[in-house]
């Protein structure tokens, strides 16, 4: 991102400033028309996008050239004609109304100028795939079997892409960035000048700090609850890490160690309700289930991933002997109560939408929150300067996700105009002779490989849109094929060889990127379980009765306790291969409902996790007793 001063930084924060106001404003006052809102939405970000971003590595960082200037004008024009034209276009009829030649310039000009501003601003990947569904659109009918399609004119792919109101680049993917996503990023924004991070940073050392391996538990507590109002991997990373990797580098963990620790607590983050990134809210439009009742089903999944980590951590620390940290580097209790009020706008949030508010007007009186009890203390006072600052980071927040989003609507409309998805199903279920397990490896698979190259949020969204009608053809449950995809999207922030949550990890640890990428997959492990057990066991979703939610719940723990101890090859003492093995093998097959009920699924793995501690203790007393055996034979030597 470019580091601007003078009128160029003035006209670049005015941006910022403007887009974040325009969203508080149909926060307050209600959400405008489609076209509207989407137009005002795109007519700022895509122009900023390439103000923020210079076209390639040599071009100016401190300074806009004169042609991106120009570039930026040209991707305004189109949401501008949206915006000004949007009765015409609301009462034109889709394939019956002639597109215009004007219409056709215009087309080509957004398309033209998203594909640059995503290329810029969000991921090289998605940019090419929007070229490879543009060139796909004009010249499939060209193709062979599976892949031909009708012959699509110009003016029909124009239409696809621009003109419809529920497609294309202003449709219904732009919408939910346009209307939910963006007061969020806002309400992080004032969440982050409040102070609220590091009052997390600091109530996560005073409740983990001081037990075994402290440090690397703060990392993991603090990066789940950051994760409640950030959304984004990579900013958890920078936000938490800055703090925990150094410190349990000084306390003796491994660089390697302490990076995938904070890039595999960070990526759950993503997971973590009431704040649960874009996809989230994508998913909610997209299936029509309630936001929060989709946070309710996330949130045993996202306890099990953080129970995951953390026992990682802990048996590590045991491993090598690590410490927790010094009594005087917690927050003294006192403190911590005293500003304990810090954390009335996440209340807010949460106490609005579980009383039937709509997120986004959560989201609108959460900001008000902020700004309400910075004058608590004269030392977080929300002066003009910082409200400012509030509304320019969350303006260029905005940036990434709204170019993400409608490049992602892009291709989902041709997806859905060439048949793709369906000819994808047809093809899926073929190759899979009828096996649900087999599709959702393959959609596993493909998920991961979206989302290494994509932001979570297009990750997501396009991976759904061919993958989640196979599923649910096949007997797949809505939300749970819906959160199986999301899960994927999130883990592949950890899966090499592109793990981006891990590389931010690796540069503030100063290690290896593709060895931190491995060990934070190791540790993260129980992420790429998790989602199997959500699509197999309904009590992981909150779905039946109390005593089955509960039983469900404590089998996985118990799960994940025994995937743990396997991976870590440490219970009271070191295991041998063979009993990792039959420890992991437990730890996969005991959860899953298909293969035992759940009261065998309890009894086999208390009596796994019994037989393995008191062969352990055996172990255990035996390595004692030969030291000791050896300290008497050097005391005789000395003798």
């Amino acid at each position: 991102m470019r580091e601007l001063s003078g009128i160029s930084k003035i006209i670049v924060v005015s941006f910022a400033v403007g887009i974040s106001l325009f969203h508080l404003y149909t926060g307050a006052v209600g959400v405008l028309e489609p076209r509207l809102q989407r137009g005002f939405h795109l007519l700022i970000l895509v122009p900023l996008a390439i103000l923020l971003y210079p076209m390639t590595g040599r071009s100016p960082k401190d300074r806009i050239p004169w042609y991106d200037w120009l570039l930026a004008i040209m991707a305004a024009l189109p949401s501008l004609y949206v915006i000004l034209y949007r009765e015409q276009l609301n009462a034109r009829w889709e394939g019956v109304t002639e597109v215009t030649l004007f219409q056709i310039i215009m087309g080509v000009i957004i398309l033209s100028t998203l594909i640059e501003a995503v290329r810029r601003s969000t991921a090289l990947a998605l940019a090419i795939l929007m070229i490879v569904a543009l060139g796909y659109l004009a010249f499939g009918h060209h193709l062979p079997g599976l892949l031909y399609h009708k012959e699509f004119s110009l003016s029909k792919v124009i239409e696809a892409s621009y003109l419809l109101e529920d497609e294309g680049i202003y449709g219904s993917i732009t919408g939910v960035s346009a209307i939910f996503v963006a007061l969020f990023v806002i309400f992080g924004a004032f969440i982050h000048y409040l102070g609220l991070g590091q009052y997390f940073i600091d109530l996560a050392c005073r409740v983990a700090g001081r037990t075994t391996g402290g440090p690397a538990k703060v990392a993991v507590i603090s990066s789940a609850f950051f994760g409640t109002i950030s959304g984004s991997a990579a900013a958890n990373v920078f936000a938490t890490g800055t703090f925990s990797i150094p410190l349990m580098r000084r306390l003796g963990y491994h660089p390697q160690f302490a990076g995938a620790v904070e890039a595999a607590a960070s990526t759950g983050g993503q997971l973590m309700p009431p704040i649960m990134g874009a996809a989230a809210f994508l998913m909610s439009q997209i299936t029509q289930i309630p936001y929060i009742s989709i946070c309710k089903a996330a949130l045993p999944a996202a306890v099990l991933y953080f129970l995951c980590v953390g026992f990682m951590v802990h048996f590590e620390a045991l491993k090598t002997g690590m410490k927790g940290m010094d009594t005087a580097a917690s927050p003294p209790l006192n403190i911590l109560l005293r500003d304990s009020y810090l954390l009335l706008p996440i209340f807010t949030l949460l106490a609005l939408m579980v009383i039937g508010f709509s997120p986004f007007l959560g989201a609108f009186y959460g900001t008000v929150m902020c700004l309400v009890i910075s004058y608590f203390d004269r030392a977080r006072w929300m002066t003009p300067a910082k409200i400012l600052h509030a509304l320019d980071m969350g303006g260029k927040n905005l940036v990434m996700i709204a170019c993400a989003c409608a490049g992602a609507g892009f291709i989902i409309s041709v997806v859905v105009n060439t048949g793709l998805g369906l000819k994808f199903s047809s093809m899926v279920i073929a190759y899979s002779k009828g096996s649900y397990l087999i599709v959702l490896g393959l959609v596993m698979i493909s998920t991961i490989v979206l989302g290494m190259g994509l932001p979570t949020a297009a990750a997501y969204v396009l991976a759904v849109s061919v993958g989640a009608p196979t599923l649910i053809e096949m007997g797949g449950e809505l939300l749970s094929v819906h959160l199986f995809v999301f899960y994927f999207a999130i883990m592949a922030c950890v899966t090499p060889p592109v793990a981006l949550a891990a590389y931010a990890g690796a540069s503030l640890a100063g290690t290896d990127p593709m060895r931190t990428g491995f060990t934070a997959s190791r540790i993260a492990v129980a992420g790429y379980i998790i989602p199997f057990l959500m699509v197999y066991n309904r009590g992981i979703l909150l779905k039946g009765t109390w005593p089955e939610i509960v039983l469900a719940f404590l089998i996985a723990v118990m799960g994940i306790y025994l995937l743990v101890i396997g991976f870590q090859g440490w219970m009271l003492t070191r295991l041998n291969p063979l009993e990792r093995i039959i420890l992991v093998a437990g730890a996969i097959f005991i959860p899953f409902p298909i293969f035992l009920s759940d009261a065998q699924s309890l009894v086999a793995g208390l009596a796994l996790i019994a037989i393995f501690y008191f062969l352990q203790r055996k172990r255990q007393k035996g390595i004692s007793l030969s030291l000791t055996g050896d300290n008497s034979r050097q005391g005789e030597g000395l003798l």
